[in-house]
This record gives structure tokens, C-alpha cells and sequence, in this order.
């Protein structure tokens, strides 16, 4: 019988830096002339004339500002192996802010009714042309015996771990203890980004995940507990020997996942080898 799972496919870097042209910044260049009118209004009193372009300015900020997140969304759903697609259609929301802040700035203006509607149309549709849809496909192929929404779970609740230790963090005046906590976290994070590029990792690395990040997670949460003053030097030389060690073993995770990265790339190489042979 045949598995249903379908095959992994590794990622595509060329897809990821393709999104880093389509920069969020050119909207921008719609604010220059605005502010100007703006600025002449002020200059001239003209009370009518600063309102209406400081509504203008204001929409076409919320504009930039939305296309700029709905781009860095986009971007990290095409670097993303596996992941859901974003649930707000934020591009369209931006190409329809667009489109309304081209009507308004054209009233202001002055003009037909129907001229307005052309330009805002106009300007929806370039938007579109020129920024593209949102992304709406998930991405979540089963890879072997793994399924996809397994994996975005556990990394999901790996980071929530890791994002409340870093709060727990704050609260610890023990620079030492700090700085440990800091190198820790940041190395949890490599390996959780190494799994997300190379989602069957998860396999090697599920016992990390649930093992050595709750661990410290619960550490932590005990450490802040309690007041600075009451938790003794010894206990806090012990806690700073476990982080040594947490340190360790997180270096040598990461070393295993990228042993197991390249025993990966060794046999597609074998299996191509023996392929242009046959």
C-alpha cells in the first residue's frame, strides 16, 4: 500500500530573497506631495485647505503603513517551509485604502465625480499589478510520518515558551544569570528556525523541544517567583552551572542538526550519482 504522505520538498532560496524587492516604501513617495500642500495651507491659513490634506496625509500614511506589514507577512509566509497563509488579506485591504485615499486626494482637487472613480480604480488596480495578491494557500504538505500541523504547533508553542522566559528575564537583576538566560534563548531560537527550514528535524530535535525549553521555562518561572534577596549564592551559582551546561547542550542540538542537514545533502547526491549511471 502506498503512503499518502507526499514528498518533502526542500526550500527554494531563491524564492525567499525574490520578495525583498517588493518593498513597502514606494507608497511613501505619495506623502511628499501632501505634506507639501499641507505645509503651503498652514503657511496661508487656509483652515478648509490644511484640513482636507492633512486627512489626505493621513490616509495615505494608514496605506503605506498596512502594505508595509502586509509585505512583511507575505515575505515570511514565502521563507516559511511549512505555514498557514495570513488570515487578514492585508494587501487587498491596502489596495482598497489606496484606491479611497486617490478618490478623497482628487475631491480635494476638484473634479468630476467619475474622474475620481477612475483614478481610485486606476489606483487599485496598478496596486495590484504592481504588489500582486495575497498569498491564500496554506502550505502544509505531511512530511513523511509528520504531520504539518504537528509541527507548526510544537514550534509555536516552543516560541510561546521561549517568549515567556524572556519576560521572566526581565524581571532577574543577576546580570550574570542574564546574560546566560539571553545566550540560551538565542541559540533555542536557531534551533527552532533550523527545524522550520528542514521541518523533519523535528524528529532529532522533539525531545529539545520539549525536554530543555520547558526546563527552563519552569526555572525561571521559580526564580522570579521568589525575591532576589531571598534565593542564596549558592543556589544561584547552581543555577548559573545549569545554564553552562543548557548552553552546551544547545550547541551541540544545533551541530546535530546540521550533521543531519549534510548526511541529507550526501545522499540526494548519492541517489543523482546513481541515477546518471543507470
Amino acid at each position: 500500500m502506498r503512503s499518502k504522505a507526499k514528498r518533502y520538498k526542500p526550500f527554494d532560496a531563491t524564492k525567499k530573497s525574490a520578495f525583498r524587492g517588493a518593498s513597502g516604501n514606494f507608497l511613501y513617495i505619495f506623502l511628499a506631495p501632501i505634506f507639501l500642500a499641507t505645509f503651503i495651507d498652514l503657511l496661508s491659513q487656509d483652515i478648509s485647505g490644511f484640513i482636507k490634506n492633512i486627512i489626505a496625509f493621513g490616509l495615505f500614511l494608514a496605506t503605506a503603513k498596512v502594505n508595509s506589514i502586509a509585505l512583511t507577512k507575505e515575505y515570511e509566509y514565502h521563507s516559511k517551509v511549512l505555514t498557514k497563509a495570513p488570515k487578514v488579506p492585508l494587501k487587498s485591504i491596502s489596495a482598497l485604502l489606496l484606491g479611497f485615499s486617490t478618490i478623497y486626494s482628487s475631491w480635494v482637487v476638484g473634479g468630476s465625480i467619475g474622474l475620481h472613480l477612475f483614478l481610485g480604480l486606476i489606483a487599485t488596480i496598478g496596486y495590484f499589478l504592481y504588489y500582486g495578491f495575497d498569498p491564500r494557500d496554506d502550505k502544509l504538505e505531511n512530511i513523511g510520518d509528520i504531520s504539518a500541523e504537528f509541527v507548526l504547533r510544537t514550534l509555536a508553542e516552543a516560541r510561546a515558551k521561549l517568549s515567556s522566559i524572556e519576560t521572566d528575564m526581565s524581571m532577574i537583576r543577576d546580570t550574570l544569570l542574564n546574560r546566560k538566560l539571553e545566550i540560551a534563548t538565542t541559540k533555542a531560537y536557531e534551533v527552532l528556525n533550523t527545524i522550520e527550514k528542514d521541518p523533519k528535524d523535528l524528529r532529532v530535535a522533539r525531545k529539545f523541544i520539549i525536554v530543555y525549553i520547558d526546563g527552563i521555562k519552569k526555572v525561571t518561572k521559580s526564580y522570579t517567583e521568589m525575591s532576589e534577596e531571598e534565593i542564596t549564592p549558592e543556589t544561584k551559582e547552581k543555577l548559573s552551572n545549569l545554564l553552562t551546561d543548557v548552553d552546551e547542550r544547545f550547541e551541540k542540538e544545533i551541530k546535530r542538526l546540521k550533521r543531519n542537514n549534510q548526511f541529507d545533502l550526501d545522499v540526494y547526491i548519492d541517489v543523482l550519482q546513481e541515477q546518471i549511471r543507470e
